[in-house]
C-alpha cells in the first residue's frame, strides 16, 4: 500500500520543533518542543505547554527525544548546544537534571532516549563534534549508544555515523539505530546485561535518503522517517527489503543536499530550508490510535502533527498503558 499525501491530516498547532511524538492507548499524544518543554495534544483537540519554571541551561531546555515515565513526568534527551544528557520535567514545571554524565564527563548535546521493558534507559548521542553540523558528512563516527541501569551509565557502542533514533525488537533480542549520516540501519545483539555483540549493518540508504526515526509494526517490519526527502519508508530486517510508503520529496531541494553531502559541505542551511507543505522534514514515526494503525508523524520545521492511516499495525511502546 503505497499512501498519497492526499491521506495526510494535521493535528496540533503551534508547536515548535515537535521532532518525537509519543502516542498512548488513551489517545494523548506528547510532543518535544522548543518553547522549552513538552506539548500535550488530548483527544477532545486541546493543548498544554509544560514547560521548567527555572532552567540554568542559557538557551533552557532543548528536547529532541523524549520519554514518558508512569508516573507522568518526561524525560528529556537535551539538544542544546552548552548541555546535552537527560532533564526529568515534572507537569508542575519542577526541572532537575537525570543523567549529565558518564565517566565524570558531560554528555554531548543529545538526541534520543528510551526506556525498555526492564526499566534501562538508552540513550543516543549523534555527534561531539562542534558545531554539530561538522559531522554531517558520510564518514561521520563520533555518535554513541549509552544506558543507564541498576549498575549505573555507560556507553555500549560507539564509532556510529551521526547516532539518531534506536529502538529494542519486539522480540527484544536486538536494538536497531538509524546511523543518519552514516546513511545506515544497523543493530546490536542484546545481551542481558545491557552489553551488546558487534554491530549489523541492516540496509544502506541510497542517494538523498538519510533515516532519522524508527518503530516496528507487528509484522516485524521497521518503519522509518527519512529526513530531508521527507520518505517514510518500511524496511523487512531480514531480506532488506525497503518499500517507499509516503512521500512528499523535492527533486531540487534533494540534489542540492546530495551534492553538499558528497562535496562535505552539508550544514544547517541544508536542514533548514526544506520546501515540503505537509511533512515538513520528517522525523519520526509513532503508532497510535485505538487499533495501532495511525502513524503519527513528527517534524524538525513544522508546528503540526502529520497523521495518517497505515497498513499495518504497530508495536505498543512501553508507554502505552501510562
Amino acid at each position: 500500500m503505497t499512501l498519497s499525501l492526499d491521506d495526510v491530516s494535521q493535528i496540533g498547532s503551534g508547536l515548535s520543533r515537535p521532532e518525537c511524538v509519543l502516542a498512548t492507548a488513551k489517545g494523548d499524544l506528547y510532543t518535544a518542543d522548543w518553547r522549552g518543554g513538552v506539548a500535550h495534544l488530548r483527544p477532545d483537540g486541546t493543548q498544554t505547554l509544560y514547560t521548567g519554571q527555572t532552567v540554568d541551561l542559557p538557551e533552557g531546555l532543548r528536547p529532541n527525544g523524549i520519554a514518558l515515565d508512569p508516573d507522568g513526568s518526561f524525560l528529556l534527551a537535551n539538544l542544546g548546544s552548552e548541555a546535552g544528557g537527560v532533564w526529568r520535567l515534572t507537569r508542575d514545571g519542577q526541572v532537575a537534571p537525570y543523567w549529565t554524565q558518564i565517566d565524570g564527563a558531560q554528555i554531548a548535546p543529545s538526541n534520543y532516549l528510551v526506556r525498555d521493558h526492564v526499566g534501562r534507559l538508552w540513550l543516543t548521542v549523534s555527534t561531539t563534534m562542534v558545531p554539530r553540523s561538522l559531522d554531517y558528512r558520510s564518514d561521520s563516527h563520533s555518535g554513541f549508544i549509552a544506558v543507564m541501569d541498576e549498575k549505573g551509565a555507560r556507553i555500549v557502542a560507539d564509532g556510529l555515523g551521526f547516532t539518531n533514533e534506536c529502538q529494542i525488537s519486539p522480540d527484544r533480542r536486538w536494538i536497531y539505530v538509524n546511523e543518519t549520516y552514516g546513511r545506515r540501519l544497523s543493530r546490536f545483539a542484546l545481551r542481558d546485561d545491557a552489553s551488546l555483540g558487534p554491530k549489523e549493518v541492516i540496509y544502506e540508504f541510497g542517494q538523498g535518503q538519510f533515516p532519522d526515526g524508527l518503530a516496528f509494526d507487528v509484522e516485524g517490519k521497521i518503519w522509518i522517517a527519512g529526513v530531508i526527502s521527507n520518505l517514510l519508508m518500511r524496511i523487512d530486517p531480514e531480506s532488506g527489503h525497503c518499500e517507499i510508503m509516503l512521500s512528499e520529496t523535492d527533486p531540487a531541494h534533494v540534489a542540492w543536499v546530495e551534492q553538499a553531502y558528497q562535496d562535505n559541505s552539508l550544514g544547517r542551511p541544508h536542514m533548514d530550508a526544506n520546501p515540503s507543505t505537509k511533512l515538513r522534514n520528517l522525523s519520526s514515526i509513532a503508532f497510535g490510535g485505538p487499533d495501532l494503525r495511525t502513524g503519527y508523524l513528527g517534524c524538525l520545521l513544522g508546528d503540526s502533527i502529520a497523521v495518517v492511516r497505515l497498513d499495518a499495525a504497530g508495536v505498543p511502546p512501553v508507554h502505552w498503558l501510562y
